[in-house]
């Protein structure tokens, strides 16, 4: 069943005993019990696993850290002094529990508190006295001494903006005073223009008069120089105002709808226009800085002075970002010179853009430049580079700690060890000039390290899909002090688990890995065949193919994975891809989703799915079903569109389908500005006309990610078409539409009735006579 080593803990077997899978019966037409069993696959296996730690978080200037794990029935928080070694309770549970209830958040106990699948939002302050938390994206903070939790006010009191583009004029920014380091002058906006008075009261002087409605100052953007002499604020030249409006069908207040207008910039909009200003206080003076090096912005970074306040520095995300800089504005002549840039033909991945300042004389910056994310150093007085830190046919994931004296660098990368798997996130230590680098971790897993703030010591949580969460505490030269926790996954064994399998094939090219997961059913039988339905999500920003352990509770991310579980256990294999186009692998494997959604990786997908066929003779690809939300959804979609030879059924949730219609950020991002016919190319709207074999789609009426529209266009254009489909139209809902709802069985329900009469071609229940 499972061998125990010291260094990785368990490993599971692929196979099991009979005696131990939940008894489903195979490939027979699917009963209401059946249903009941994957429906509450969730349920059933919650509260099955001990000691699952996630990440541990550090509370600021002491050797203690929080970390949250896996109990019977529950999840528990526990803090650990590194010095003592001691672990308690990092609060009363149960007491918390009920502060939250006596603050208006029910259905919460102590084994089940509301933030749990917030946890990575949740931190622990005033040397453990209190936290905060984020509960559906409400802040609150609670004493842990008499427990009294208390909402937060919403909003930092920046004005809000669309996408992070456009600013909402509707609602008047707050113009907060902002104070001098030195406590003598306050700053604010008066009239659209920037004004200073003394802090203890006085007379007011306008420091511009070229603001106007049409092309107003900022009072989020007003920063002070460090000798309090200066000061630095974007001038805004508003851009277009474009609003999604929904009809809310089925308000619980009233009978009759109600409408919901929303600011919601899309691909090709006018943005917000930022320019920089300074301002000398002592000679009353604005000094104008030329926009010829930041000409076109999407998007500007907040203002920076450095700390000698000669300079101010921003960084400029150009339109179409295939041009990024960091520009530096002289304080007393305003001029303006690029200390670095990224530039690319297809796209700057911003994604993944990181710059450190080390004591105003160098610059740690990231860039693709070589073909591989890596990091540079940048002598900043020159604007040259003084040497490439990383190199190497691997990519540097993330920055986690810089250390200017030291002059070393910690951070996490992968694919740093041929023939393993490359989404492995590793964490290393290197010094400025590229020398020494140094692993900290070397377990063959998915590894995520948290450092103490002054850096002696860290803890290492790793694990894989076939290995639970283990957990260590290293000290700072990366020697292993003790294990803080190692999973314990019995009970789930004998619930029936086995974890999916890891599968590998060549791309497109014929040379590069795709890496995968098959799922099984629980009472997998070799010797029948099964169709096969991949989960896609091919969004270009990121990776999403599992790589740690995944079924430790129902608000984890492994929610997704178990989802594959119960899909399977319908009489399905369940598979997930990275194909081309996704991130965490070279810039080439990355641009293949330039100006080219439409892609997703189905050629290498498609690839992988006959590799799998040609090794395991169960593996039907002549009955391939896809499932996916958001822009899964529109690669769900695409698939049924664009290769219908190979994909015969899709369930496509809050899907993106025209690029034209969703917002304007990660669209541009990946399909480039000014919007061109690469946008109808990939299209779902105008390649409707393309669908064979079926489709269900799903959209909530009240989705404020994707304009809800963008599905009805699908329907419209299917309409047209001649086209049979499904259509699943769900009042009140988001963007998690039958996903992650209270309807979420009724949305499973429908999906599995969905397969099983497209794919596995049987009748399912008549469920209105239930």
């Amino acid at each position: 069943m499972r061998t125990k080593i010291a260094a990785t803990g368990y490993i599971l077997a692929l196979t099991l005993a009979p005696s131990l899978a939940t008894t489903l019966p195979a490939q027979a037409a699917p009963t209401v019990a059946d249903y009941q069993q994957a429906l509450g696959l969730r349920d059933a296996w919650s509260g099955l696993t001990e000691n699952i730690a996630e990440p541990a978080q550090w509370i600021e200037g002491t050797h203690r850290f929080v970390y949250r794990k896996t109990v019977a029935g529950g999840f528990q928080f526990v803090i650990m002094d590194t010095d003592t070694k001691a672990k308690t309770p990092a609060f009363d549970h149960d007491r918390l529990a009920k502060a939250f209830t006596a603050a208006g958040l029910d259905g919460s106990d102590g084994l089940h508190l509301p933030f749990l699948r917030n946890f990575s939002r949740m931190e622990v302050i005033d040397g453990g006295k209190a936290l905060t938390a984020y509960i559906d994206e409400v802040s609150w903070t609670c004493t842990l001494t008499d427990y009294v939790c208390t909402r937060q006010p919403d909003g930092d009191g920046r004005q809000p903006r669309g996408f992070d583009v456009v600013r909402d004029l509707k609602i008047p920014a707050a113009n907060k005073p902002v104070a001098s380091p030195d406590g003598k002058w306050v700053a604010f906006v008066q009239n659209f223009n920037i004004a200073v008075r003394p802090a203890a009261g006085g007379e007011v002087v306008l420091l511009s008069s070229d603001g106007s409605e049409g092309e107003f100052y900022d009072a989020d953007s007003i920063t002070w120089s460090p000798d309090s002499q200066k000061l630095a604020a974007y001038r805004v030249r508003p851009g277009f105002r474009r609003e999604v409006t929904r009809v809310i069908s089925s308000p619980k207040d009233q009978v009759q709808p109600k409408v919901d207008v929303q600011l919601y910039p899309k691909p090709g909009d006018a943005v917000d226009i930022d320019r920089p200003v300074l301002f000398n206080i002592a000679a009353r003076a604005q000094i104008a800085v030329p926009y010829d090096l930041f000409p076109n912005p999407y998007v500007m970074s907040s203002l920076t002075w450095r700390a000698d306040s000669s300079a101010v520095t921003f960084e400029y995300d150009q339109r179409g970002h295939q041009l990024y800089r960091l520009i530096e504005a002289d304080a007393k002549t305003g001029s303006a010179r690029v200390v670095a840039e990224d530039s690319a033909k297809t796209f700057v991945n911003v994604e993944r853009r990181y710059s450190h300042d080390v004591k105003g004389r160098e610059l740690i910056w990231m860039s693709e430049r070589d073909g591989w994310n890596h990091l540079y150093l940048y002598d900043v007085k020159t604007g040259r580079v003084k040497n490439q830190i990383t190199k190497g046919q691997w990519v540097v994931r993330k920055v986690l700690k810089v250390d200017d004296d030291k002059r070393q660098i910690w951070f996490a990368a992968g694919g740093m060890y041929p023939g393993k798997d490359p989404y492995f996130q590793h964490v290393y230590r290197v010094d400025f000039d590229g020398s020494h680098l140094t692993p900290l971790t070397t377990v063959d897993a998915y590894h995520d390290v948290s450092f103490s703030s002054d850096m002696a010591y860290y803890v290492d949580t790793y694990s894989r899909v076939d290995l639970p969460n283990v957990s260590e505490l290293h000290a700072a030269s990366g020697a292993r002090v003790t294990e803080v926790e190692h999973g314990d996954i019995t009970k789930l064994l004998a619930a029936g688990f086995r974890p999916p399998e890891v599968f590998v094939a060549k791309g497109r090219d014929g040379k590069t890995d795709i890496w995968g997961v098959i799922v099984r059913p629980q009472n997998f039988d070799p010797a029948k065949k099964y169709p096969v339905i991949e989960n896609i999500y091919a969004g270009p920003h990121s990776s999403f193919v599992p790589k740690t352990f995944w079924p430790f509770g129902p608000h984890s991310s492994g929610d997704k994975v178990i989802g594959m579980q119960a899909m399977a256990n319908m009489g399905f294999i369940v598979v997930q891809i990275d194909g081309m186009g996704t991130m965490n692998r070279s810039k080439a494997f990355h641009d293949v989703a330039w100006k080219n959604l439409g892609d997703a990786g189905f050629p290498d997908r498609i690839l992988w799915h006959q590799a799998a066929a040609a090794k395991y003779p169960w593996y039907d690809i002549s009955q391939v079903g896809i499932y996916g939300g958001s822009a899964g959804g529109q690669n769900a979609l695409s698939a049924v569109e664009f290769h219908p030879e190979f994909y015969k059924a899709a369930v496509a949730y809050a899907g993106c389908f025209d690029n034209r219609m969703d917002k304007i950020g990660w669209n541009e991002e990946w399909m480039g500005w000014p919007v061109d016919d690469s946008y109808a190319k990939a299209s779902g709207v105008d390649n409707a006309w393309r669908l064979k074999g079926h489709v269900l789609l799903v959209v909530g009426e009240q989705d404020m990610n994707v304009d809800p529209a963008s599905t009805l266009q699908v329907v419209n254009a299917l309409i047209k078409s001649r086209k049979e489909f499904d259509l699943i139209v769900v009042p009140n809902d988001g963007h998690g539409a039958l996903r992650n709802t209270g309807d979420v069985t009724y949305g499973l329900r429908r999906q599995y009735d969905f397969f099983v009469r497209h794919l596995r071609k049987e009748a399912t229940p008549e469920w209105n006579a239930q």
